[in-house]
């Protein structure tokens, strides 16, 4: 009798598995993609609870692990998120991938690569299309020359805009960082806009998730 899959005990729904270790990225999307009803999402906050959960629930529709956190050891962890998934759609969730590593992921059999920046609307399109069995990388990572430039980049922040990802990154409002830094509030907020448009953010928690995985802070 064959092994029961997470998406046979839940019926029609899309059963998603995201393990990253920034607590950021698992509550935003859970709570986004808990809110759509066609996914039943379960995270991990590393690469052992996610094989371990795989393990206990079976295979998902769509695994999806981040390529910097504990376990992983480079792209060998995808491979064993894959394996231990039967096969089953499993990709790589990161925010600097290099050429070598879409490579490597995309001839192990990987489902390809979700930007830790692709807009929640988008997102749900993506993970549906890779749970159907489709390949998807982003259009921006299969330019060359766009590639070269994502992997050679310093911080492209001004001194003040990393005081201002500094306090981000410890949850803090408009309010208290215009406090804390002497600005104005507005100011505070023009900061927030011009940050996020320089990491390619949509948000300021994604902007702290791409400094973190760039190592800016």
């Amino acid at each position: 009798m064959p092994k029961a899959t997470a998406s046979s005990m839940q019926g029609s729904k899309i059963s998603v598995l995201i393990a990253d270790d920034h607590a950021m990225i698992l509550d935003m999307f859970d709570h986004f993609l808990s809110n759509l009803p066609e996914f039943e999402v379960r995270t991990a906050p590393d690469l052992d609870a996610a094989l371990s959960i795989i393990d206990e629930h079976g295979a998902f529709d769509l695994v999806l692990v981040d390529l910097q956190m504990p376990g992983m050891n480079g792209v060998g962890g995808l491979k064993k998120a894959l394996d231990r998934n039967e096969g089953r759609p499993t990709a790589l969730l990161t925010s600097d991938p290099t050429a070598q590593v879409i490579s490597e992921i995309l001839q192990m059999g990987g489902s390809g690569v979700i930007l830790k920046t692709t807009s929640l609307k988008n997102l749900a399109n993506e993970m549906r299309f890779m749970a159907a069995g489709g390949r998807y990388v982003p259009v921006e990572l299969l330019d060359p020359h766009m590639m070269k430039s994502r992997g050679t980049a310093q911080s492209p922040l001004s001194t003040r805009e990393m005081d201002v990802l500094a306090l981000l990154a410890e949850g803090r409002p408009n309010r208290e960082i215009a406090e804390e830094l002497s600005l104005a509030e507005a100011t505070v907020k023009m900061h927030v806009k011009s940050i996020c448009t320089k990491l390619g953010a949509n948000n300021r928690t994604q902007a702290v998730i791409v400094a973190q995985d760039k190592n800016y802070i």
